[in-house]
């Protein structure tokens, strides 16, 4: 009973296709008599020769966008959007063979768009239907899968993780192959503990298993070889996931390049069409902030000015998108003196602050004109703080990813700062923390963290305790 649905998975996918078809002509009808008002039968005939025809292809080109696979743990979202261009181009084909047969002046626009969004609409209802049948059997252990995590450190610890705390998924993870250390750390009695590759391969066989999942390390390709070897008269699934968990990467995104799989280890994600969409906000909202700040950019230039002699405007070099050099623009706070190859990071009651420049530090008014940079494409509004040239020199060599924080764009306020993390340095702990928090941005950005980032940064991070 467990193993009906997986022993009769052809079946399962032959019942999903024909159920497509049924859906899309159904759709097909619905459509025609949203529009005609009348059955399709009635309208010009190629309305439903386009309907047959439309839906046997479907039957046959729905498996090439591989919308029949199992879709255990994988994403949904994906799944959909494959669904809405595999329906797409099926439509397609469809409106071109009418120009052939020399009829497409009859076929109904507004009808082929109805059929396009009533099928779309009924195929994903349809697909969520069955995906949390299948959801509510495997919670209740029918349709489930057997498997044996080879290798148990960070990486195949999480998956045993993720694998009992998605139980709607249908993975039952049975054994362990793992060094010894990494063995005594399975609490779970039922689980078995494999000591060598042979063992593996003899327990799947007995028990019936139906996946492995290999989480070795990079450096372990030999153990996967002799795995492949001896698995290879059995026809049990073995999915590699590489025990990356200690690696510091920025994105783990496959792709192909010179015809060959990739994986892109430090690009971020603000790369790519990602990164058009945050280049076109930060500009747009720099050049609104520069226009609603003009009057109290006026009166802090005032200020400065009485209060000491000097310019009003600061610059200084610092690192920007991928280590390239620009100056960075804040309102004056210090009285204007010289450092010799040395940067000395503002500290309480600093005296070389101004009479003003106190206050623009601890409310950070002073941070304001970096909008400038933002307009000009140095930085961004949201984005890790850019530090000083000797500070980059000095913890380069102390923090082994502090200069992956260099792979985006600096920005005006960041995740570390709404979260405590601004102000002097004046321990490794503190850098190491702030760069952390870094890298955390830059692995998880999205437009809406942005947002809510500036909205904090709006409410409540323009000041703090460490702020001077």
């Amino acid at each position: 009973m467990r193993d009906l649905i997986i022993t009769n998975s052809s079946r399962l996918e032959l019942s999903m296709r024909l159920m497509d078809v049924i859906v899309l002509e159904c759709a097909g009808a619905l459509a025609g008599l949203l529009h005609f008002h009348i059955p399709l039968s009635e309208t010009p005939p190629i309305h439903t020769v386009l309907l047959h025809f439309c839906s046997a292809l479907a039957f046959l080109l729905f498996p090439q966008f591989q919308l029949y696979v199992s879709w255990r743990g994988r994403s949904l979202p994906d799944m959909f959007v494959r669904l809405v261009g595999a329906w797409g181009v099926v439509l397609l084909i469809g409106l071109f063979f009418s120009f052939l047969v020399h009829h497409v002046g009859n076929v109904s626009r507004l009808w082929m768009f109805y059929w396009y969004a009533l099928g779309v609409a009924l195929l994903v209802v349809f697909r969520f239907a069955v995906y949390y049948a299948l959801r509510m059997l495997r919670a209740k252990g029918l349709n489930s899968k057997r498997v044996i995590i080879v290798g148990y450190g960070s990486t195949g610890k999480e998956m045993h993780r993720r694998a009992m705390q998605q139980d709607w998924t249908g993975y039952d993870v049975k054994a362990v192959c793992a060094d010894p250390l990494d063995s005594d750390k399975i609490v779970d009695p039922s689980i078995a503990r494999l000591a060598s590759l042979k063992e593996v391969h003899d327990y799947a066989v007995a028990q019936h298993i139906h996946e492995i999942w290999v989480t070795l390390p990079l450096t372990a390709s030999s153990r996967l070889q002799e795995l492949q070897y001896l698995m290879r008269n059995t026809f049990v699934d073995i999915r590699w996931v590489p025990d990356v968990l200690g690696l510091q990467m920025l994105s783990n995104r496959m792709g192909n390049f010179l015809g060959l799989p990739v994986v892109d280890l430090n690009q971020p994600v603000t790369s790519g069409i990602h990164g058009i969409v945050k280049e076109i906000f930060d500009r747009s909202f720099a050049l609104l902030a520069l226009f609603l700040l003009l009057p109290l950019f006026i009166v802090i230039a005032i200020m400065i000015k009485r209060t000491s002699p000097g310019p009003v405007f600061f610059k200084q070099p610092r690192l920007g998108l991928n280590g390239r050099q620009f100056n960075v623009y804040k309102f004056r706070t210090m009285k204007v003196h010289q450092e010799q190859n040395t940067v000395t990071q503002a500290t309480k009651n600093d005296p070389r602050l101004t009479p003003i420049g106190g206050f623009l530090r601890r409310t950070s008014l002073d941070e304001l004109p970096q909008f400038i940079n933002v307009l000009l494409g140095d930085m961004s509004v949201v984005g890790p703080r850019p530090h000083a040239m000797q500070h980059n020199e000095i913890y380069k060599d102390l923090l082994e990813t502090y200069m992956l924080r260099h792979r985006v764009k600096p920005g005006i306020t960041g995740w570390a700062q709404i979260h405590g993390h601004r102000g002097e340095t004046e321990t490794l702990d503190k850098m190491a923390t702030r760069v952390q928090f870094d890298l955390h941005y830059i692995q998880h950005w999205s437009l809406w963290m942005d947002l809510r980032i500036i909205a904090w940064t709006a409410f409540k991070g323009w000041t703090g305790k460490n702020a001077y």
